[in-house]
């Protein structure tokens, strides 16, 4: 992952006052559980106000066009996720306002957590393990375990 341009958007969504929630594999680092990702999961809260907040925020770290190509439209209605890919890194940012019918930006227990001079949002060890545990992916189901067992997540919790 490169984290130097994980810092800049993230620095980028707090500055512009974005609504949104580090979640999959970036927010498990987060938490103190190494795991290699090549992207950014993000879900934003659903509304064009704060979609163009992104953009803004995106637009301050890339100075890409394409990132006016980030629908509000879409996000809002059929198609609530989108993957943003900077002209040149190694990484992806993939932006959504709901996983499936699972889960919605609403559904997520948020904490604030360090990240060097940042305060950022990140999806709960709780909210990660419900989104982890019943995947079909084999390395989803790892990871919840994992939250499961350092965070000591009860079944009832979830």
């Amino acid at each position: 992952m490169d984290y130097e341009a994980i810092k800049q958007v993230l620095a980028a969504l707090e500055r512009e006052g974005v609504r949104y929630v580090v979640f999959g594999a970036a927010a498990l680092n987060f938490h103190g559980l190494a795991r290699f990702t090549e992207d950014l999961d993000l879900f934003v809260a659903p509304d064009r106000e704060n979609i163009e907040a992104l953009k803004n925020a995106l637009q301050s770290v890339f100075d890409d066009p394409h990132i006016d190509e980030i629908s509000a439209d879409d996000l809002l209605g059929d198609y609530p996720a989108v993957q943003y890919v900077p002209p040149a890194g190694t990484f992806h940012i993939d932006i959504l306002v709901k996983l499936g019918e699972a889960f919605e930006y609403e559904d997520l227990e948020v904490q604030r957590l360090p990240f060097e001079e940042l305060s950022i949002s990140v999806a709960s060890p709780v909210s990660l393990y419900r989104m982890k545990r019943d995947t079909v992916r084999l390395k989803d189901r790892a990871d919840a375990e994992l939250l499961r067992e350092r965070f000591q997540i009860e079944e009832d919790e979830s």
